[in-house]
C-alpha cells in the first residue's frame, strides 16, 4: 500500500520547501497505466538523478546515481527509496543545508510510461518524455536489501547516437612555421601551456582522465572531479591540458610532483599546495554525437557553450587571425610559445597534421623591406632574400636578410612588386658590405613581418623567417618592439 510516513519523518515542513502532503492523494479507480513520470537532476551530497514513477497516488522513487542508460544493455545501480507525493514532481529548488537529501534539485525530463510489466521484482516500461523515450526495465538485484535495483534500457538507442568512446588518440601538430600574414584569417591561435596533454570523460556525471596514451590518471587529479558535477548528465570527451600554476605561470616542475605522489596523504598535501587545472581546449564527442568531422571553428562553439569555467577547469581563449599578437604575448607573459590551429579543419586522430602548428621560442617584427638579393637553384629567377630595416631617427637601420618562409604565392608577389619600386642606392643608414654584394635597392615603402629566435650581438634578427607583407601598415608605423 502507498504510504508517505517515511517521507514525512524525514522532512521538517517549516524548513523545507518540499511539498509535505498530510496524506496520499486517492486514485480510486484510476487506470494505473498511461500514468506520469519525472526525473529529477540532484545535486546532493553526491550527484544522482531522481527517477519517480507515479503509481497508486505515489511516486515510486529511485535514486540513479549514474542517470538513466541511453545505450541498450547497459545496466546502472537504481536505489530504491521511500515514495514521494505527486505533488513533488514540479518540485524544483534548493534543499536547505541540514534537511535531509539538501542541495540543488531540477526537473531533468518528464513526461508519461506505459507498464508492460510491474511485480515487486521486475518493473518494464515504456518511457515518452522529452528526453527519454524508449523501453526500460527495472530489476531487483539483491534478495536481502529491497533497496537494490539495476536499471537498463531494452530497445535500441535513438538512430544517429553514438557511443562515448573510452580514449581518441589525439591530434598532435604537424609543422612549426606560423601560418603567412595573408592566411592569419583562416587560423585560430592560442597559448600553447607547459602542461599534461590529457582527455577528460564525462559520464554520468563522473569523470575519467587519460593522458596522451591512454593511461588512466583519474586518480592523480581529484580535483577534476567537479567537471562531471558541473556538466550533470550531459555525456563528452574534452582534450586539453593539464597545468598547475605557481604564480599565475604552468609549473613544470610542480606537476612532475603532482605525477609522483604515490600515497593518499601526499596527494591531499599537494592537491592543497599544487592544484591542477584542466584547459580544454577541444571538443571530441557530445550528447551521443562524435565531433571529429566537424571544423575546429564548430567545436570550439559547443565547447564554449558548455559553461566550463570554474577553480579547476576552463576553456581557454583563442584569437582568430591575431597570430603575431598572440606570440607577442606568449613572449612577454613567459609562455610556450603558440599553437594555430586551422580553423576549417576535422580532428584528426592519432597522427601529425598540417591544420595544427606548434610554434616555440619565436618573436614577431614589422619591418621595413629596403632591398633584396637574387636567389640560386630553384629560386635562381626570383627572390632569394630581402634586406630589412626598422626606421629609428637617424634613419633607416639594417637588421639583417630573411632568405626563409616565403611561400610560392609569396615569391610571386614580391617578383611583381619589388622592380617597381627600384632605386640606384641603400636605403640604409649603413649596412655591412658583405650583405650588399649583389644586392638590388628598393624605395622603403614596403612593410612585412617576421619571426625570429632573437637578436644577435649586433643588434640582427636571428633565424629569422618570413610572414607576408603587410599592407596594413606604412614605413613610419613601424619600430622595434622591445
Amino acid at each position: 500500500m502507498p504510504d508517505l510516513t517515511e517521507y514525512r519523518r524525514r522532512r521538517d515542513a517549516s524548513v523545507t520547501p518540499e511539498p509535505v502532503p498530510d496524506e496520499v492523494e486517492p486514485r480510486c479507480g484510476r487506470d494505473r497505466s498511461g500514468t506520469t513520470f519525472v526525473v529529477q537532476e540532484h545535486h546532493a551530497s553526491q550527484l544522482h538523478w531522481d527517477v519517480r514513477l507515479e503509481r497508486d497516488g505515489v511516486l515510486v522513487s529511485w535514486a540513479v546515481p549514474k542517470g538513466m542508460p541511453i545505450e541498450p544493455d547497459v545496466a546502472r545501480l537504481a536505489v530504491r527509496v521511500e515514495d514521494y507525493p505527486l505533488e513533488y514532481a514540479d518540485f524544483s529548488g534548493v534543499i536547505p543545508a541540514g534537511q535531509y537529501g539538501a542541495g540543488r534539485t531540477e526537473i531533468w525530463d518528464r513526461g508519461r510510461y506505459e507498464t508492460v510489466h510491474w511485480d515487486g521484482e521486475r518493473i518494464e516500461i515504456v518511457l515518452c518524455g522529452n528526453r527519454l523515450r524508449g523501453k526500460y526495465e527495472f530489476r531487483h538485484t539483491a534478495e536481502d536489501d529491497d533497496r537494490h535495483w539495476r536499471v537498463r534500457r531494452l530497445d535500441d538507442a535513438e538512430e544517429g547516437w553514438q557511443s562515448l568512446p573510452l580514449f581518441v588518440p589525439p591530434m598532435t601538430p604537424g609543422r612549426t612555421r606560423m601560418p603567412g600574414v595573408s592566411e592569419d584569417g583562416e587560423w585560430s591561435y592560442e597559448f600553447a601551456w607547459d602542461g599534461l596533454r590529457a582527455q577528460v570523460r564525462v559520464q554520468g556525471g563522473r569523470i575519467g582522465v587519460r593522458d596522451s596514451d591512454g593511461r588512466d590518471r583519474t586518480a592523480t587529479y581529484p580535483e577534476l572531479r567537479g567537471i562531471g558535477a558541473k556538466l550533470g548528465s550531459v555525456e563528452a570527451l574534452f582534450d586539453g591540458v593539464i597545468v598547475v600554476l605557481a604564480e599565475g605561470k604552468p609549473s613544470a616542475v610542480a606537476l612532475r610532483r603532482r605525477a609522483n605522489v604515490t600515497t593518499a596523504a601526499d596527494l591531499r598535501r599537494m592537491v592543497r599546495q599544487w592544484p591542477a587545472v584542466f584547459l580544454a581546449f577541444d571538443l571530441l564527442h557530445l550528447a551521443g554525437h562524435s565531433c571529429l568531422a566537424l571544423p575546429y571553428r564548430r567545436r570550439r562553439e559547443l565547447l564554449a557553450g558548455l559553461g566550463l569555467n570554474g577553480d579547476h577547469w576552463r576553456v581557454p581563449e583563442c584569437y582568430e587571425g591575431e597570430g603575431a599578437a598572440v606570440l607577442e604575448a606568449s613572449r612577454v607573459h613567459g609562455l610556450d610559445g603558440v599553437i594555430a590551429k586551422r580553423l576549417d579543419s576535422p580532428y584528426r586522430p592519432g597522427r601529425p597534421s598540417q591544420d595544427w602548428a606548434a610554434v616555440r621560442g619565436v618573436r614577431v617584427q614589422e619591418v621595413v623591406v629596403g632591398g633584396w638579393r637574387p636567389g640560386g637553384g630553384s629560386r635562381a629567377e626570383t627572390v632569394g632574400s630581402l634586406l630589412l630595416g626598422v626606421p629609428t631617427a637617424d634613419g633607416l637601420r639594417y637588421i639583417g636578410n630573411v632568405g626563409s618562409g616565403f611561400t610560392r604565392e609569396d615569391l610571386a608577389e614580391l617578383a611583381e612588386t619589388l622592380p617597381g619600386l627600384a632605386v640606384p642606392s641603400s636605403p640604409f643608414e649603413e649596412i655591412p658590405e658583405d650583405k650588399a654584394r649583389d644586392a638590388r635597392w628598393v624605395r622603403p615603402d614596403l612593410v612585412g613581418e617576421v619571426v625570429f629566435r632573437g637578436w644577435t650581438d649586433a643588434h640582427c634578427l636571428r633565424a629569422p623567417s618570413w610572414r607576408g607583407l603587410r599592407d596594413d601598415l606604412a614605413g613610419e608605423d613601424v619600430g622595434f618592439r622591445d
